[in-house]
């Protein structure tokens, strides 16, 4: 039980890094309400966010013949978490935006094996980047909101390392790693009910290296000011990648919290 309990957290950490991301980074945080009059030249914005999700699906790491089932909600990430940055970025010119939005955790666990004959204990680390950079053009432009159609590339990158202690492995390291890019389109809009209170979201597809890669979101935002804005919502993505006995076949999903500002 022990040695199933070490396997399940070690797929665990790996996945949960794996996953966080990538996060594409949130293009909806992003999204300031227009002013009645839009602003001549380029403005910019910049939102660093929390993404409160949990993770589900399986993964395959380390040659290993079969996968493992995930099920792990934020507070299990929570508890192994080291360090973590996620935020967002724009830069918008009459109808034309660049959109960026970047993800990086890293996560570790230790666990014991049983009789402590090849190891006394396994750490197991992390560590993974997902990033999105894309390009956008407003369909629909006004004073209430735009929609806009997005197409861009999202990067995916995961490295899992296995640090044995004691026993006949002991001072023995292994990692296992894949990086893989995928291609992304889709919508995202911003819709003003109020001066202050906005709705916002996205919906975006794509593939290349996985063989499926999506991400959805809907939030809604308060602006402070003309610079300040804050955002509450909902977010999930998926993403299935397999290569060379590496799976990554997982959903996240969770509250997002945000906060943007423009210059």
């Amino acid at each position: 039980m022990k040695l199933l309990k070490f396997g399940l957290s070690a797929a665990v950490v790996a996945m949960i890094c794996s996953g966080a991301q990538a996060a594409d980074v949130s293009p909806l945080l992003t999204q300031d309400p227009k002013p009645a009059e839009a602003p001549e030249g380029w403005t910019f914005s910049i939102a660093p966010y929390l993404w409160m999700a949990g993770i589900s699906g399986e993964t395959a790491q380390f040659g290993l013949p079969t996968t493992v089932d995930i099920d792990a909600d934020f507070g299990d990430i929570l508890d192994n978490l080291d360090f973590a940055f996620m935020a967002a970025g724009e830069a918008r010119y009459d109808r034309f935006s660049v959109i960026g939005d970047a993800i990086y955790v890293k996560v570790s666990a230790n666990g014991e094996t049983p009789l402590g004959i090849f190891a006394t204990d396994v750490d197991v680390t992390s560590e993974s980047f997902s990033g999105l950079l894309g390009i956008g053009y407003a369909l629909l432009d006004g004073p209430a909101g735009h929609l806009d159609i997005v197409g861009g590339a999202k990067l995916w990158s995961v490295d899992t390392t296995l640090s044995f202690n004691g026993g006949l492995l002991g001072g023995i390291e292994r990692s296992d790693s894949a990086t893989w890019v995928d291609g992304m389109v889709g919508l995202r809009g911003k819709y003003s009910f109020t001066p202050e209170i906005y709705l916002t979201g996205w919906g975006l597809v794509g593939g290349g290296g996985a063989d499926i890669d999506w991400d959805v979101a809907m939030g809604v935002g308060y602006d402070f000011n003309d610079r300040i804005s804050a955002i509450a919502g909902y977010r999930a993505l998926g993403v299935d990648y397999s290569d060379d006995g590496f799976v990554f076949d997982v959903v996240q999903q969770g509250p997002i919290l945000g906060l943007a500002v423009r210059f």
